[in-house]
């Protein structure tokens, strides 16, 4: 099981404003180059989004189905690759100062990538963590900041 966390430097509702939008997913997750709406109201529980993941010439489809989801602070994810298996993806998103402490914990479940799951897979994991957690930091924190009305 990989484990990684990262502090972003906005606030749990600014996080959660990203992983909330599924069209988003493609600017933080490392690998997919889109995503769109598959089914239901993303990130409902069961809702899904279809992505795209290109490599050179090479491109092939997933879908991300939602299987746990506790707005602003949890969301946990199915990643169907096909014929590569499942995978479960764990965010939680919880409140450090005024800041947001994520954390992302990963680990195959079926097909191939569940079978061959080991400690040599779970260090390239930890490295596509640490870039999926850039990534994000960056989207939320290059985000507009929402406007606040003067009282």
């Amino acid at each position: 099981m990989a484990v990684r966390h990262r502090l972003i430097e906005r606030t749990v509702d600014d996080v959660w404003a990203v992983l909330a939008d599924g069209t988003r997913y493609g600017d933080w997750v490392v690998g997919t180059s889109e995503s769109r709406p598959a089914e239901g109201a993303w990130p409902q529980a069961g809702s899904s989004i279809a992505y795209t993941v290109r490599l050179g010439p090479w491109s092939t489809t997933g879908r991300t189905i939602v299987r746990r989801c506790e707005a602003p602070g949890v969301l946990e994810l199915e990643v169907d690759s096909g014929r590569l298996g499942t995978v479960r993806i764990a965010l939680k998103v919880q409140p450090w100062g005024g800041n947001a402490l994520v954390t992302i914990d990963e680990h195959p479940l079926r097909g191939p990538a569940g079978k061959l799951h080991n400690t040599a897979v779970d260090a390239v994991i930890q490295l596509r963590h640490r870039s999926m957690l850039a990534r994000l930091a960056d989207t939320v924190e290059n985000a507009p900041r929402p406007r606040t009305r003067a009282a």
